[in-house]
């Protein structure tokens, strides 16, 4: 074989060298892939092996030629081979050019066609294109809304051309006017306007609903219209966050606060109110969704029991189970750590679920320096829920098992889990020695997040006595605090998880001034990726000048 390898003169004269850039380029990519998922896929591991087999058969083939030609007497005249080489890989590197540039050609026009918006706005601040949220938001409305404008003089133009957009995107729902309060006196009268040349504002309304935005200081941005848009349109729900235990608080502006959360549910036209069950003894009537959000302490068998007659009847809720205590193995956990954080699986195992005593960890996909803060895309396909969500990260989650033993009638299904079956784990090792131990802890993909629902009888939802019961429980509350909420798309999943639990059809409006991250945060796996485009591109460099030189050096010697 290596005989009639070697009788080919362009194989010997010119393919070598290609061949060579072709197999370290091969070698190199997968080394990168092994290194970004820290396992061995089957895709590095077929280019590892296939690329190393290239790689040997290119360096025993030249040496045979080096050697076939300095001890061969029939080998023809240097010039005899060389005679014709240069022309006719010309004419190869030339058609290989048109044909790289006509795919390169066709596959980015395809790209852009696809991908770019039909309208070209070409202004600095894209003053004339709303968001993706809001084109989506407006395109869901069901309700008229009208925006009336007060502003004395001649209008801004930006104000025009936004108002414009919010009509063109809402598919009629959405109509505008600017009036001038000043020359007409008696219209801005009906909306029980002071006239006030210095004021500036925006009325909103739908039906009997009406939000004012005040943009006498700043530009009226499309954030603020659009949460006016959102909060008059849609009918007004509320949460309960429970209080008593030590649980995250809506009033608090620290890091460990969910004020933030709040004002996004309140920016969505969701109230939230505080309740604590010791004192009320009682969950409201108007208790759409209850939240407990991640309790320091046990719950008393009393307010347990209200719970589970809350849910029985066809309450909805949602659960953040903090993380279970870790310590050094050269300290022990007191007893008071190890009740700290309940599971409250009391509650949770009526509804087939039980909450472990463990940590979840991925060492492929972590958030800064602890393997226990997995971030993931791993998600149970949901339109409400799941869909369009980029990474969501959490610290230190516990796994969740499905019992055994539960209702048929109660449907499961995961929300969020880690990715990798042989890097992640639920650890059940609390002295911080991160190792799996087969038998004692569970291998990935790991659960984290669940949501049930138990569908009621027909005839009692039609009568009223009661309704569908809808739970998600989440084993970790820091990834809606506010120093965590605004990265990756964690409020984006607070919000979809409280919208389904209000059994609302449309989605949750962000703004996206609230999401914009302020310092680039990348997972582990992010980051070795963004390793591994640095290294190609001098690589790559690298390789093209090798075999052109060494494709010189073959040619002309």
């Amino acid at each position: 074989m290596i005989k009639s390898i070697l009788s080919s003169r362009s194989v010997s004269r010119a393919s070598p060298p290609i061949l060579f850039g072709l197999s370290l380029i091969g070698l190199a990519l997968g080394a990168s892939l092994f290194y970004i998922e820290q396992q061995l896929s089957f895709l590095a591991l077929a280019l590892l092996i296939s690329s190393g087999l290239l790689l040997i058969v290119i360096i025993v083939v030249t040496l045979a030629y080096r050697f076939r030609a300095t001890t061969s007497e029939l080998e023809l005249p240097r010039s005899d081979k060389v005679q014709l080489l240069p022309k006719q890989w010309k004419k190869l590197g030339v058609i290989i050019a048109i044909a790289v540039t006509s795919v390169t050609f066709i596959g980015l026009s395809n790209y852009l066609a696809a991908n770019s918006e039909l309208r070209w706005d070409v202004t600095k601040g894209k003053q004339h294109t709303l968001s993706a949220n809001t084109i989506e938001f407006l395109g869901a409305l069901e309700r008229e809304v009208q925006l009336t404008a007060f502003f004395v003089g001649t209008p801004p133009k930006y104000l025009q051309d936004l108002f414009k957009e919010y009509e063109r995107t809402s598919n009629g729902f959405v109509t505008t006017e600017i009036i001038d309060p000043i020359e007409q006196v008696a219209y801005a009268a009906k909306f029980g306007n002071v006239i006030n040349s210095q004021e500036q504002k925006v009325i909103v309304q739908s039906g009997i609903n009406r939000k004012d935005v005040d943009f006498s200081q700043n530009p009226l941005s499309e954030e603020l219209l659009t949460n006016a848009i959102a909060s008059a349109s849609r009918v007004e729900k509320t949460v309960y966050f429970l209080t008593g235990h030590g649980e995250y608080s809506t009033g608090n502006e620290d890091n460990t606060g969910l004020s933030k959360f709040a004002q996004l549910l309140t920016d969505n036209n969701i109230i939230s109110k505080p309740l604590m069950l010791g004192i009320s003894q009682s969950i409201p009537e108007d208790c759409d969704v209850l939240i407990i959000a991640g309790p320091k302490s046990e719950l008393s068998k009393n307010e347990e029991a209200l719970i589970e007659a809350y849910l029985l009847a066809g309450g909805d809720a949602l659960f953040l189970i903090e993380h279970t205590f870790v310590t050094t193995p050269d300290k022990t956990l007191s007893a008071e750590q190890l009740t700290k954080n309940p599971d409250l699986n009391s509650i949770l195992n009526q509804w087939g679920l039980n909450v472990e005593a463990d940590i979840v960890v991925d060492i492929t996909n972590y958030v800064g320096e602890d393997v226990g803060s997995p971030a993931t895309k791993n998600y149970q396909r949901h339109k409400a829920i799941t869909e369009g969500l980029d990474y969501t990260f959490y610290i230190r989650p516990r796994s969740i098992t499905l019992l055994e033993k539960r209702s048929p009638n109660i449907k499961h299904a995961v929300i969020a889990s880690t990715a990798s079956t042989t890097n992640s784990w639920a650890e059940t090792n609390r002295n911080l020695e991160i190792r799996f131990d087969k038998g004692a802890d569970t291998a990935g993909p790991v659960p984290f997040s669940y949501v049930v629902i138990d569908e009621k009888n027909a005839a009692n939802i039609k009568s009223g006595k009661t309704s569908d019961t809808r739970l998600i429980v989440f084993t970790d509350a820091d990834f809606l605090t506010n120093v965590y909420i605004d990265q990756y798309s964690n409020a984006q999943m607070g919000l979809n998880v409280v919208n389904w639990l209000l059994e609302l059809d449309y989605k949750a409006f962000i703004g996206d001034k609230k999401m914009t991250v302020e310092r680039l945060d990348l997972t582990s796996k992010q980051k070795r990726q963004v390793i591994v485009i640095l290294f190609f591109m001098p690589f790559s460099f690298l390789i093209l000048g090798l075999v052109m030189w060494l494709r010189n050096r073959e040619l002309q010697g």
